[in-house]
């Protein structure tokens, strides 16, 4: 089942890199009491997710949390330490990277995407969705192959 504008974000184990090295982030406690804008990428460094999706949020973090946002955050089927590096090649200080490195998150939330035909295995589809106290809020999936309603700005236009 793929989840649904007013449904609750399952329970689910992330992991963010940190200076002490990978940290898990439980899903229910990360998302609790506050609202943050989540876009998912099918891969770090892919070409679309790198020159197009990521930059898009970096460029508009300021105006999303203008809107009320308090955090803004990217996930990905990769490793804590390729969403870390990812990070700094893309000068994205102020996005938090939440590895989904086995898809659990993406499988649990019904946007998973078969890229094997690519060499990339069990992937996320790309979306966004904002997320309030754990509640999607907005939820923008795209269609395979495109990149138009999870853009920043489509986020932006539509709170």
């Amino acid at each position: 089942m793929t989840i649904s504008v007013g449904d609750k974000l399952p329970k689910a184990t992330l992991v963010k890199a940190t200076a002490n090295g990978p940290e898990a982030v439980d899903s229910e406690d990360y998302f609790k009491g506050r609202r943050v804008a989540l876009f998912a990428v099918p891969g770090a460094f892919t070409p679309t997710c790198s020159a197009k999706h990521l930059p898009g949020f970096v460029d508009k973090e300021a105006e999303l949390k203008g809107k009320g946002i308090d955090e803004v955050a990217c996930t990905a089927v990769n490793d804590p330490f390729v969403m870390s590096a990812w990070a700094k090649s893309a000068d994205a200080d102020g996005i938090t990277m939440l590895a989904d490195g086995n898809g659990d998150f993406a499988e649990a939330i019904g946007l998973t995407m078969d890229g094997s035909k690519f060499g990339l295995g069990k992937r996320s589809q790309r979306y966004s969705m904002v997320v309030n106290d754990g509640v999607v809020e907005q939820l923008n999936v795209e269609a395979p192959g495109e990149f138009k309603v999870s853009t920043a700005e489509h986020m932006l236009a539509s709170i």
